[in-house]
Parts: structure tokens; C-alpha cells; sequence
């Protein structure tokens, strides 16, 4: 296939990715609203924080009536993987200066997961502005008509919408979950969390579950990376 094309088959199936996750911001946007946020807090939450899962994590722990410290530190464990994003997408992408700090405004599972393993540079290039600039743009313009529209609809549980961030963390974590270690850790943390609810302050749970998500994933890791001792000759 010629560079046109290859360039032309990353923006195609790009644009497809921004336009299924983009139209998603309007489940935010409602269930925020829902949750006691202003439209225009809700919208300033998508503008700035821009990380979908913590976005509902937050929304999430403040709706059940748990404290705004509670929302945003489950909040920040989620959107820590975005770090390990930047290490990995750095080098590849190879910008500097400016140019870095507006790419880690779009760094986000979606676009990178178009970035990696592209046969050359420019192609991920095209690949990570292309999804995160197009999720950025119908993320913020569907959160907006969600938090108009849930405004104007009123408590979104009588319409089912408060289960969106339940559907929202299986949605990101199901293609996640099709090692068996990894569904392992997350049927682990998942009980964890259920058995803490009626013991511990809404948010706790989430962040109890992120963190030994966390501890066990990385004793699984050091011990795979471990190399098997000598046996002597």
C-alpha cells in the first residue's frame, strides 16, 4: 500500500474511534449534572481533566454522597496510567517543547492505542492527533448537550442513566480483561470493593480497589521479571 494510503487508513479508522467515544461524553455530561454538578463545572471537568474514566470516577464517589477529596483522589489513581502513556509515547512521537505539552492535553487510552505500533513515525503521528483531537472536540461538544439535556430531565436514575458509570469502567476495562492474570486481579480488587461498601464512606471502595489492583499487578510483574535461579553445574 502506498504512504497515501496507509495515511489515509489510519485517519479513516481514527475518525471512527473519536466518533464512538466522542458521542459517549453525553452519558458524562447527564450523569454529572445528576450528580449535583453545574453544567458548567461539568463541562470544565471535560475540558481540563479530559480522561474519561476518571471523569466518571469522580462524578461517581460525589454522587453517592462521598467526599470531593474521596472523588478526586479515585480520580487521579485512574488517570495514572496516562503517565505510563507519555513514557511510552515520547520517543515515538518525538516532539519537544510545545508541541508536548499540547500532545499530553490528548493522551488518553484511545489515542494511544492508535499511536502504537504504527510502521514509522508520522503515521503515529497522524494516528494520535488525529483520535485525540477529534475526541477532545466531540467529548466537550457532547458533554455539553448531556448536561443540558440532564438539566432538563432531572434526577438521570429514572431514566437509567446513573448505571453509565458502572458501564462506563466495564467498557475500559473488558479488552483489558482477556489475559487470564488480568481478570484474575480485577475479580480480586472487584470483590474487595463490594465487601468494603457497607463498611467504609462511598469513594473508599474504589480506591481500595485501585490499590490492590495496583500492589498485586506489580508483585505479578516482579515475579515474571525474576530471572529462575542457577543451578549449580
Amino acid at each position: 500500500m502506498s504512504a497515501r494510503g496507509q495515511r489515509r487508513g489510519v485517519v479513516r479508522d481514527s475518525v471512527g474511534v473519536a466518533v464512538a467515544t466522542g458521542l459517549y461524553g453525553a452519558s458524562f455530561g447527564a450523569v454529572a449534572v445528576g450528580s449535583g454538578l453545574t453544567v458548567a463545572q461539568t463541562c470544565a471537568l471535560s475540558l481540563l481533566m479530559f480522561t474519561g474514566a476518571s471523569q466518571f470516577a469522580l462524578v461517581g464517589v460525589v454522587g453517592a454522597g462521598g467526599a470531593p477529596l474521596a472523588g478526586t483522589a479515585a480520580a487521579l489513581l485512574l488517570g495514572a496510567r496516562n503517565t505510563l502513556y507519555g513514557l511510552r509515547l515520547a520517543p515515538l512521537l518525538g516532539w519537544r517543547g510545545w508541541r508536548r505539552a499540547a500532545a499530553a492535553q490528548v493522551l488518553i487510552d484511545e489515542s494511544t492505542a492508535m499511536a502504537v505500533n504504527r510502521p514509522d513515525r508520522e503515521l503515529a503521528r497522524v494516528g494520535f492527533l488525529t483520535t485525540g483531537v477529534g475526541i477532545l472536540v466531540l467529548w466537550n461538544a457532547f458533554t455539553l448537550l448531556g448536561a443540558l439535556a440532564g438539566e432538563a430531565i432531572g434526577d438521570p436514575r429514572n431514566f437509567g442513566l446513573d448505571a453509565a458509570v458502572g458501564a462506563a469502567f466495564l467498557a475500559l476495562l473488558w479488552p483489558r480483561l482477556r489475559e487470564p492474570g488480568h481478570a484474575r486481579i480485577a475479580l480480586l480488587a472487584a470483590t474487595l470493593a463490594a465487601l468494603a461498601v457497607p463498611f467504609t464512606p462511598a469513594g473508599l471502595p474504589v480506591l481500595l480497589a485501585g490499590g490492590v489492583a495496583i500492589l498485586v499487578g506489580a508483585l505479578l510483574a516482579g515475579r515474571a521479571h525474576t530471572p529462575p535461579p542457577e543451578v549449580a553445574p
